[in-house]
């Protein structure tokens, strides 16, 4: 069977928070022989070190076009049932374009592992992405966000968040082993395209990482759940979004936001692009360079007091 996961939802790329797609009784309807590609898509992804969001992410979203097509097997597929996924089920639901460009990524991936397939992989098609500028908050928002984090905690993990421009699943990763107090830097492992990097740790910012592990004392992961192990992304997501209400902004805001921020006071600041792209983790210069085009609006030049 398909990994529980799947079957609970299908987590987007961001743009979007997570569309809640119940799977369980998609994933009765696909005939066992295609399951057993995916099943073989899974150990394949996983003997690559994928991470368990993207096989989460590339299962369900399979699961969901199979279930579709519930009456037809992986070996039937062509590629126009792939354009009518999309015209009936992604662009109905008015879908983002990511969501569109994993699917296809899925879809590739699997069919590249299918050695009889009627599919025609070249013509599967990624869709535009829209040339749209990354939202970034002022520094006030960011300061008054974590000013309102409820406890010594969370007040932590959104300054690291924003003051070294982590993603979600960076920061939950972190183990104690990773922070770096003698030379000042954190090790990010296994980050994004599993990638290593180290990102600069502020002053201000191991000063409270202190205060804070001589209070809660965490045996592994840098910040843990109450039973221990690896602090969850829902309650990571809950922290920001209690912290947002107590700050009283009345607009959507998400945790990559936070790292948006940190991009974006960087060129502001007349730090290299080169290097820029190395803090950040981009495999590719034109998404650093996208904060280029933000940068300059009315918050420039200001600095949040958590930032040497």
């Amino acid at each position: 069977m398909l990994p529980d996961e799947c079957k609970a939802e299908v987590i987007l790329h961001q743009g979007e928070r997570r569309i809640a797609v119940r799977l369980k009784k998609r994933a009765d309807k696909i005939d066992p022989a295609t399951e057993k590609h995916l099943q073989h898509l899974q150990r394949w992804m996983q003997s690559r070190r994928y991470s368990e969001k993207a096989i989460s992410s590339y299962l369900g979203a399979l699961t969901v076009f199979f279930s579709f097509f519930s009456t037809k097997g992986i070996d039937t597929i062509v590629n126009d049932d792939v354009l009518r996924f999309n015209e009936e089920y992604v662009l109905q639901r008015k879908l983002s374009a990511s969501y569109q460009s994993q699917f296809i990524n899925a879809l590739k991936l699997l069919y590249a592992l299918v050695h009889e397939k009627k599919i025609v992989l070249d013509k599967l098609v990624r869709p535009q992405k829209p040339a749209t500028l990354p939202k970034v908050l002022d520094t006030t928002e960011v300061a008054a966000i974590i000013d309102a984090a409820s406890n010594l905690k969370h007040k932590c993990m959104l300054s690291l968040i924003y003051s070294s421009g982590l993603r979600r699943g960076e920061l939950l990763n972190l183990t104690l082993t990773d922070i770096d107090s003698k030379q000042m830097m954190i090790m990010i492992r296994s980050g994004k395209g599993m990638r290593d990097r180290q990102v600069p740790l502020s002053v201000n910012i191991l000063e409270m990482m202190r205060k804070y592990y001589l209070q809660y004392r965490p045996k592994q992961y840098v910040f843990e759940g109450q039973s221990g192990g690896k602090y969850s992304e829902r309650s990571l997501d809950m922290v920001l979004k209690h912290a947002v209400k107590a700050a009283e902004i009345r607009k959507y805001i998400n945790l990559h936001m936070l790292r948006h921020g940190y991009a974006t006071h960087l060129p502001e600041a007349g730090t290299d692009l080169r290097y820029i792209r190395e803090l950040l983790g981009h495999k590719s210069p034109k998404t650093t360079q996208i904060y280029t085009h933000v940068s300059g609006l009315p918050w420039a030049g200001l600095r949040v007091p958590l930032i040497n």
